[in-house]
């Protein structure tokens, strides 16, 4: 009997999402993205650096919310998963219906925060005190949620009163708890994470969360978790107030393709290097292990 094989049912700028039946195979990919466009080069390893992260972090925080992972081990898929195009950049996970909200939680007042704040003291329509300066952590983490674009169009930034009204659409009658609940998931998870990086010499700056519902309604953690991709990694080493922070994410490659307009979004390799390495010492100083 010939092996199954299978067909991405969703691509996304990184991730490629596969049904199995009873499951879902995440892939990340090696490609990467900024200002919402996918880059001519591949950085090598690097879907392999966001799994294993992202499994260490689902691990590390399944005390506060449920999550969809089920297993990292290509021995736990389907054959057509079991070679080294699958092998360490996969997870096995649970399906969820997954909610049309971008949960994201600022623990730091920097990017677009930062130029809003300049304008008119409030970021994402939230007031915050005077006289802060770039950079600075905030008195406690913001919770400013967006919707989920299509690929290639923005994300738009949103109230909370506006994700209680997208979710009451979504589900009558459960808009408000399910508003409620992701709200206070991300803060909670950003607390308890921001506070370990911390100690192992990273700054959370801010980050972002997705959530889903699985078949008994209950809310459960989804996509991916406090990876170089979806959050503002800072080394603590060096941090000052009043400046924009040296990054372990992909702010390196976003940096360089404004420095050069005309590089049709090609890296060079030298670019591509940093960037690697970059994901992996971050990698590894959140875990405390070399990365395999």
């Amino acid at each position: 009997m010939s092996m199954q094989e299978f067909k991405p049912v969703k691509e996304g700028k990184v991730r490629e999402v596969y049904d199995t039946g009873d499951s879902m195979i995440i892939v990340a990919t090696d490609r990467i993205s900024a200002f919402d466009v996918i880059l001519k080069n591949k950085i090598t390893q690097k879907g392999a650096i966001l799994t294993q992260m992202s499994e260490f972090w689902f691990d590390f925080t399944k005390d506060i919310v449920s999550n969809h992972m089920i297993s990292t081990d290509v021995a736990d898929m389907p054959e057509f998963f079991r070679n080294e195009n699958f092998d360490g950049n996969s997870m096995k996970c649970k399906k969820l219906d997954m909610l049309p909200i971008e949960c994201i939680v600022r623990g730091y007042i920097t990017g677009t925060g930062w130029e809003s704040y300049q304008k008119n003291g409030t970021v994402c329509g939230i007031k915050l005190p005077q006289g802060l300066q770039e950079s600075e952590q905030l008195p406690e983490p913001i919770y400013t949620p967006t919707t989920k674009a299509e690929l290639g169009l923005h994300d738009e930034h949103i109230t909370f009163e506006d994700t209680v009204e997208i979710l009451e659409k979504q589900y009558p009658g459960k808009g408000a708890q399910y508003a409620e609940t992701i709200k206070d998931c991300t803060i909670s998870l950003y607390k308890k994470c921001a506070e370990y990086a911390r100690s192992k010499g990273i700054i959370i700056a801010d980050t972002k969360f997705e959530f889903g519902l699985d078949e008994n309604g209950n809310v459960v953690l989804g996509d991916e978790m406090l990876t170089p991709d979806s959050s503002r990694f800072w080394p603590v080493e060096g941090y000052v107030c009043g400046k924009s922070q040296p990054s372990f994410d992909k702010q390196f490659v976003r940096d360089w393709l404004k420095e050069n307009p005309d590089s049709d979004y090609h890296l060079p390799d030298k670019i591509v290097e940093k960037t690697v390495n970059k994901y992996k010492e971050a990698y590894e100083l959140l875990t405390g292990e070399k990365f395999v």
